[in-house]
């Protein structure tokens, strides 16, 4: 099969460290060119694949400081891809809803899988208006706030199988990693780990946006609480170590998280994880498995002394069963199948499928 994956241009395919959209559009794309298929990736200059990549900016844009409107490349791939259309059998966009309209508007089948959250007021608009544009969800809870939205499947995330893998080292500290801002809720990382005595590891990356909440309430909690380690940005290569070593990883959020990558990448180094109750959590973690699912701090302080009582070769096989690029490459293939053997443009088709759920669910 023909297949255009199409990245966002903020980050590279795969990011250098911090982006969680274009790493799922590399594992995906690679787990695709593994199958057989003939994948071009539109993606910045230096993104990395074995896919035929047409590169849309010389380099990702967070890097590249001469960029003001990041919008404006976006949009000159956008007519790119339309005008290469023909040559695919399926256009897979991860630009939300960018492509709707232009798209909408030529016969060659897209889908576009929704990375983000979907429960602000303006998004009701945009899905009222392109109701019959087919989307693809990462996770159940992420439909709920749009079910107008054309809806014709749920497709779990998944990484390669050995990206990352459990560590022969005794777990002696707690973890989070990610992005520090307001909806993480890394303070309540912090509150927990002290109320258990544990130390605590922070991996994360702080963006500019989120500069100054990290400089007036988290680093003067960093200062107070001496038995926290803030490590900053790490990259793929890192994480491994840096899960294996942690009893558990916390993900204390009050957001309606739509997936939350960092759940599997636990998982894959059969480190359990204590979530806190929103968006995808209970979809992800299997309570009493992977870890545990909470509803607020006392919970969380309660789940991290039963961690002990899990198995980490479970939480391990887990992952595997549920959350490999393999699995999700062939969950997308099977969708891309029935869009392409469909003969109207895209814009009809929401009416004639019936939504295909993940089989992981």
């Amino acid at each position: 099969m023909r297949i255009a994956q199409i990245a966002p241009l903020t980050e590279a395919v795969p990011p250098s460290l911090y982006g969680g959209t274009e790493r799922v559009v590399s594992w995906l794309t690679e787990a695709l060119v593994a199958s057989g298929h003939d994948v071009t990736l539109f993606a910045s200059g230096d993104s990395k694949t074995s896919a035929k990549l047409e590169a849309m900016w010389p380099c990702a844009l967070r890097f590249d400081k001469t960029v003001l409107d990041p919008i404006a490349p976006h949009m000159v791939m956008l007519e790119k891809v339309r005008q290469l259309a023909h040559s695919f059998d399926i256009l897979h966009f991860h630009l939300d809803y960018y492509p709707f309209s232009l798209f909408s508007r030529q016969p060659t089948p897209f889908i576009t899988t929704l990375h983000g959250r979907l429960d602000l007021q303006e998004h009701q608009p945009v899905f009222s208006t392109f109701p019959t544009v087919p989307v693809i969800s990462i996770s159940n809870a992420q439909q709920k706030p749009i079910p107008q939205a054309g809806w014709i499947g749920n497709v779990y995330h998944g990484l390669p199988k050995d990206l990352f893998t459990p560590r022969p080292v005794k777990p002696s500290y707690l973890a989070f990693l990610g992005r520090i801002s307001r909806e993480k809720r890394v303070d309540r990382a912090i509150r927990i780990a002290a109320r258990c005595g544990l130390p605590l590891k922070i991996a994360a990356k702080v963006d500019k946006v989120d500069r100054g909440y990290f400089e007036t309430e988290i680093e003067p909690l960093l200062e107070t609480h001496k038995n926290v380690e803030f490590i900053g940005e790490i990259g793929d290569h890192q994480k491994s170590d840096f899960l294996s070593g942690a009893i558990g990883l916390l993900l204390p959020i009050d957001w309606p998280e739509p997936f939350g990558l960092v759940m599997i990448e636990s998982m894959a180094c059969g480190t359990p994880v204590i979530a806190f109750n929103c968006g995808s959590a209970p979809e992800v973690v299997d309570d009493g498995v992977t870890g545990f699912v909470v509803n607020n701090e006392d919970e969380a302080v309660s789940a991290v002394q039963r961690l002990g009582s899990l198995s980490r070769a479970k939480v391990r096989e887990r992952f595997e069963q549920r959350f490999t690029s393999e699995r999700m490459a062939a969950e997308y293939v099977a969708i891309y199948n029935r869009l392409a053997s469909r003969k109207k443009p895209s814009l009809h088709l929401v009416e004639e499928l019936e939504p295909l759920q993940s089989s992981i669910g």
